[in-house]
This record gives structure tokens, C-alpha cells and sequence, in this order.
């Protein structure tokens, strides 16, 4: 290291939701800088594969005790937070989601009573919409955005839904999701198609935690709307909450043989290459990660109008956005999209463009350091 580094701690969700996603991919840039990553959780992050220079993980163990009805993660993680930031001399902990990470960084501060180790939180989405509205939550959630030197949220809407919920007087700063655009690109004409794709087909693809927000019924409809008229396959990545009824609604619908259940899969950036179109008709979305993803792939996405989404985006050039129920609109634009080569196209490199030009990984990186050295500054 030569100074200029710093030792970061990340806590977060090692799953393939998007504030892991982003944590993980975050911490990775920054350590590919010379700066020196720990993740602490209680599993490896799905997008932390093998040995990598400057990244180190830490595992939470929390032991169960009889009298305890629930294991306090909390507490072990708070725990080990400040077991790490001892041992490796940490500038700070970004803790990614609040609940319970800026809480819990919030803990590790103040019993790291020798040394000053400053917090920024990461507001995501549900931990906010969701989660954090919840009447046994608010007030920490609350607290702990108040009490980190440092807040950023993923959009400008969700920064205001942040303030009209909590009324929070720390000021939140508006950094986006990013995306590898090196990595996360179209596919070569030369290179080889998903064993789901039969001659003349179309794929639809959509991933997610498979949880109510995400609209999975609607996805299926407008799917089955779209096959009645074109070709095509549906490639559902993820497990959840809702994959059974999944299962079950695509079985009655009889779309068993045009839909393909892949599970969980890290190699999105493989996968979604493979998709002409994404749908995401979320009752909302704080950001819509896999959306940016499929758009730095070339592939035009149909997403949902409500939240953050429209801050990425432009509707009917780089894709659709529509009411998440109104499976009418999201159909026909679908077909049409599908259909028409030239437009296709023109979407498709519009997509591109977008995410290359406002959402790239070097440009935000670069605004994540510079809040760093804002927060370490005092300010």
C-alpha cells in the first residue's frame, strides 16, 4: 500500500440480491485499485470466487444458546467488526443495507473505543420500502442512518422515500448502481447460444429473489402472452419465496415446455447475453440492478414504472416502462420488439449506450472513493 489505500470493512448480504451484488462488486473494484478489502458475513458473497489479491473474508459465527430463541447475528457481527478493524487498522465500514449492518456499525464504532473508525451506509431499497417501515424497525433504522458519518442511497427516489419515511435530517448523497460494461456484454455473433434456445425462438428472461414484490405471476402472463403470438422461451434465473407457485402456475397455464427454471446462478454475465428480452414488472424497484446489466448486454428490458427505475431507463428508446399490471402494454411492446429486427436493434444499442455512458463501473467506483475521502475528511 502506498498511503493513499484504504482498509475497508464491507458488511453485507452474501446473496444474489442486489445490495450483495453491488457490495461484492464495489469491493472488488476497489481492491483491483491497491485498496485493501474485508467482507464480513456469515457466508462468502456469491460474486467472491477464489483467491484475489487485496480481498480477504471474514466469516460470522454466531453460537446458539439455549435461552436465546433466535441466534443473535446482530451481536456477532458487531462483534467481529470490531474483531477485524483491530487486527487490519480499518479507515472505515461500509455497511450495505441497513438492517442490520449500519446498525451493527454503528455498534463496532462505538465499543472501538481506542481508535476512530468511521461508518457510510448504502441504502438499497427494501431494506428501506419494506423492511425498515415495519413498526419494530423504524426507529433503529432511523437511528442508525443518523448516527453513520456517511449515508448514500442507489436513487434520487429512493433518497426521497428515505426522507419522507424517516425524516431523517442526515444528508443522504445519490450514488448509483453500476456495471462492468467490459464484462457485462453483448454476445459475439460467432459465440454459441443456451441449450434453451430451439431454432426461431425468442428468450424472455427474468431474474430475481422471487419474493411478491417482484410480480413473478405477472411475469408469467406476459410471457404467455408474448408465446401465443411469436416463438419464444422463458428463462426464469432465481429461488425465492414465490418459485413454487411458480412452478405451479406455468404447469396450469400448460407453458411447461417453453419455461426453463435455472435456479441460482452467479454467471449473469453469461446468461443475460443470451436473453432478447428482460422483464422486470416490479410492484416497484429502488434501482433495478439486473435491468442496468441486461441493458449493458444489448438486451432491451421492460420494466416496471414505479420507483427507481425511470432514473435508468428512457422509456420506449432504451425499453419499455409500464404499469407492472398492465400485462396489455407490456405484451404488444414485447411482440413488437421481438418482431421487428431494426427496432430491436436500435433499442438494443440505445440500451448499451445508456449504461456506458451514466452507469459504467470506473465512473461510479470513482464517486464511492471520493465519498470515502469525504467521509474520512470530516465532512
Amino acid at each position: 500500500m502506498t498511503g493513499e489505500e484504504l482498509r475497508i470493512g464491507v458488511a453485507c448480504y452474501p446473496s444474489m440480491g442486489g445490495s450483495g451484488i453491488v457490495a461484492t462488486e464495489l469491493g472488488l473494484a476497489l481492491a483491483s485499485r491497491g485498496h485493501e478489502i474485508h467482507f464480513v458475513s456469515y457466508a462468502p458473497p456469491v460474486r467472491l470466487k477464489g483467491y484475489i489479491e487485496n480481498v480477504r473474508f471474514h466469516q460470522v459465527i454466531t453460537d446458539n444458546y439455549p435461552v436465546f430463541h433466535h441466534p443473535p447475528y446482530m451481536l456477532s457481527l458487531a462483534t467481529k467488526l470490531v474483531e477485524v478493524a483491530r487486527e487490519h487498522r480499518l479507515d472505515l465500514v461500509h455497511a450495505h443495507y441497513a438492517i442490520p449492518h449500519a446498525t451493527c456499525a454503528f455498534l463496532a464504532r462505538e465499543m472501538l473505543a481506542e481508535r476512530a473508525l468511521r461508518t457510510v451506509t448504502t441504502l438499497h431499497g427494501t431494506d428501506i420500502t419494506l423492511v425498515g417501515v415495519q413498526p419494530s424497525f423504524q426507529s433503529a433504522v432511523r437511528f442508525s442512518i443518523e448516527r453513520s458519518d456517511g449515508v448514500t442511497a442507489v436513487s434520487d427516489w429512493l433518497r426521497e422515500r428515505t426522507l419522507a419515511a424517516f425524516e431523517v435530517s442526515r444528508p443522504i448523497e445519490v450514488i448509483p448502481n453500476f456495471v462492468d460494461t467490459a464484462r457485462f456484454a453483448p454476445r459475439k455473433p460467432q459465440e454459441g447460444r443456451g441449450f434453451f434456445r430451439c431454432p426461431g425462438t425468442k428468450i424472455v428472461m427474468h431474474a430475481s429473489n422471487f419474493r411478491p414484490v417482484k410480480n413473478i405471476p405477472g411475469v408469467i402472463r406476459t410471457f404467455a402472452g408474448i408465446v401465443s403470438r411469436i416463438p419464444a422461451s422463458l428463462v426464469l434465473i432465481g429461488e425465492g419465496p414465490g418459485l413454487t407457485a411458480a412452478h405451479e402456475m406455468v404447469r396450469s397455464m400448460g407453458l411447461s415446455g417453453s419455461v426453463f427454471f435455472l435456479g441460482m446462478q452467479d454467471a449473469m454475465d453469461e446468461l443475460l447475453p443470451e436473453a432478447d428480452l428482460l422483464l422486470l414488472p416490479s410492484e416497484h424497484e429502488s434501482f433495478g440492478l439486473i435491468a442496468l446489466e441486461a441493458m449493458a448486454c444489448g438486451v432491451p428490458v421492460i420494466a416496471t414504472d414505479r420507483g427507481g427505475t425511470s432514473e435508468l431507463i428512457d422509456s420506449g428508446v432504451t425499453g419499455l416502462l409500464a404499469d407492472p399490471f398492465d400485462e396489455r402494454s407490456m405484451i404488444e411492446w414485447g411482440v413488437r420488439v421481438l418482431s421487428d429486427a431494426a427496432l430491436w436493434e436500435r433499442v438494443s444499442r440505445a440500451a448499451r449506450e445508456r449504461a456506458k455512458e451514466r452507469f459504467d463501473q470506473d465512473r461510479i467506483v470513482d464517486a464511492y472513493a471520493a465519498f470515502y475521502r469525504k467521509v474520512l475528511s470530516g465532512g
